[in-house]
């Protein structure tokens, strides 16, 4: 099985994603600003993935300072962390772990620069055993409302390769099957990026999961043969009353199912959930290069010069989401009372 990313020897070591899958090769960072490098690139992309990255390119930032001083080496922290908060604009996981980080160097600002470098690479590698196990239980939890036999559609990555592993959405489609359930996917391709092509495929070719590739313009066509039982996507950020942002696309699957009478769930952990945020519509969305709409695997296929628009995130309104898959449990609406409940306890 493949590692999305680790940690050992002061060494961010993660599958290179862009270059799946022709080819598996991976990436050693040794700075904070490589990470942060690493995220903007999607190298490494997924919420939860991003989140994991962030933590680690802390910890190897903080160990490059060298000071004794503890009050100089939390100033120099500071920029360090900068650097990483600005590398990706809509996963919320990457400020949740970055924050985190922080809190955890300052609990023992008392003690010595050594002893808060020691801390927070602990920190750095609880956040990664935290996701895995949280990525099991999200998916003991959803696989519950898939039936033995259905046919899941899915967009974009959600899997091992979006996280520290396992995954949430795809999490979900294996803790199914590891229950013993017969499931055959659905994959979207995702464009402009292709995460559904080049990496959900990939992922559940090579476990041997019943997955169909299709175009993102085909989906409503199979949802009206009914040939889909249910959708799960991921999510990169879900504000307090529901709202989900997700890989540009989830909004038009979300209402085609909802036109065709299909449930639509989101699964993604609890620090995906921001609740500083009232609603979707106050979620930043990242737009991304034009290169990226107008070539594929480097070669243009549009006319020079063409004015594009690229979002990569849009919005799913809490109206069109029947649940919100996490490792609290399968939270339903009333989203507003029923997310911050499942956040605070």
């Amino acid at each position: 099985m493949f590692k999305t990313i680790e940690y050992n020897d002061g060494i961010v070591r993660m599958i290179d994603q862009t270059r799946l899958p022709c080819e598996t090769i991976y990436i050693e960072c040794k700075t904070g600003p490589e990470v942060a490098e690493a995220i903007r690139k999607m190298v490494v992309r997924g919420a939860p993935a991003i989140g994991v990255a962030a933590a680690m390119g802390v910890s190897i930032a903080a160990q490059a300072i060298d000071t004794e001083d503890p009050l100089f080496f939390f100033k120099e922290l500071e920029k360090q962390c900068d650097i990483l908060a600005s590398s990706r604009p809509t996963a919320v996981n990457l400020f949740w772990a970055i924050e985190r980080m922080k809190r955890t160097g300052e609990s023992v600002a008392n003690g010595s620069v050594k002893k808060i470098k020691e801390r927070l690479k602990e920190e750095a590698h609880r956040i990664y055993q935290e996701d895995i196990e949280t990525n099991k239980t999200m998916g003991r939890h959803g696989q519950e409302l898939i039936r033995d036999g259905a046919t899941v559609m899915t967009h974009c990555n959600a899997g091992a390769l979006a996280t520290a592993g396992y995954g949430t959405a795809l999490g979900v489609i294996r803790a199914a099957v590891e229950a013993g359930k017969k499931i055959r996917v659905y994959a979207n391709e995702t464009r402009p990026f292709l995460q559904g092509a080049r990496l959900t495929a990939w992922e559940l070719k090579e476990d041997n999961i019943p997955v169909k590739l299709i175009t993102d313009n085909m989906a409503g066509y199979f949802m009206r043969k009914r040939e889909i039982d249910l959708i799960i996507v991921g999510a990169d950020r879900i504000a307090a009353n529901g709202d989900v942002a997700n890989k540009i696309g989830t909004y038009s699957l979300a209402v085609l199912a909802k036109e065709h009478g299909i449930p639509f769930y989101v699964a993604a952990p609890i620090s995906t959930l921001d609740l500083n945020l009232e609603s979707g519509e106050q979620i930043p969305i990242e737009e991304r290069s034009r290169e990226e709409v107008t070539h594929i695997g480097g070669k243009r296929f549009a006319p020079e010069d063409i004015e594009v628009a690229h979002p990569a995130f849009d919005m799913t309104p809490n109206a069109l989401i029947h649940a919100i898959i996490t490792e609290k449990g399968v939270i339903r609406s009333p989203f507003i009372e029923n997310l911050k409940k499942a956040k605070l306890s």
